[in-house]
């Protein structure tokens, strides 16, 4: 396993923990990665364990917002996140909830943008900064924001993954990780794709464009 120093002495940031304030951050990030082209008006902040405990005495809530806002945790600015969204004219709030059996750094994300769509993430601040992604549009997920990322959402047929990753090859995009589920039924599959630079938006058009697919959400890397 490769650890670096970055792993033991943990990330540069604002505030006072790396699981509270730059986990949270990241994970507002996240969000922010996926809505980055549309207008936020709200966001609602459902927090597990912890992550409710610890909300206003950590900064967990001015890191979330500030990450959903595009923030970086070593942002000065991270701390007067709420003030700012407010003043843009964002709706938030925030909740203690039970999300299940999950890490105590969870929290689920909710935004609105201007056009009318709701979009939602849920993941997991695991230490030292580091975060895991396990659950996109309801869909379940994993992946850790250290590379950029494409959750496709498509039909379950023979190939398809096999097509999916040689669209990905032909445009030169090295993956780094391949993950497919599959519901209940059969029917229906996710494949998560890690890759080492980031997905285009011509890219992105291509792997909707395959017939099998339903949707396509791609994500920067979280910094």
């Amino acid at each position: 396993m490769n650890i670096s120093m970055f792993d033991i002495l943990g990330p540069v940031m604002i505030g006072p923990s790396s699981s509270h304030t730059a986990g949270a951050q990241r994970l507002g990030k996240a969000m922010y990665n996926m809505i980055s082209d549309k207008q936020l008006t709200a966001v609602h902040f459902m927090l597990h364990g912890s992550f409710h405990l610890t909300l206003r005495g950590h900064g967990t809530d001015r890191a979330l917002v500030g990450g959903v806002l595009g923030m970086n945790s070593y942002d000065p600015q991270l701390k007067n996140s709420l003030e700012i969204a407010k003043e843009k004219g964002i709706d938030v709030s925030f909740e203690g909830s039970d999300l299940g059996d999950v890490h105590p750094n969870t929290v689920l994300i909710i935004a609105r943008t201007a056009d009318g769509q709701i979009s939602s993430l849920m993941g997991s601040s695991v230490g030292g900064g580091n975060i895991e992604i396990i659950q996109i549009n309801g869909t379940s997920a994993k992946f850790s924001g250290k590379y950029p990322a494409a959750i496709i959402s498509h039909f379950d047929r023979l190939g398809i993954i096999s097509h999916l990753t040689s669209i990905l090859a032909i445009n030169q995009i090295n993956i780094a990780t391949v993950l497919n589920s599959r519901d209940a039924t059969g029917k229906n599959a996710v494949t998560m794709i890690e890759t080492e630079s980031p997905i285009s938006e011509a890219v992105k058009q291509e792997l909707e464009s395959v017939p099998s697919v339903t949707s396509v959400i791609t994500m920067g890397k979280i910094s």
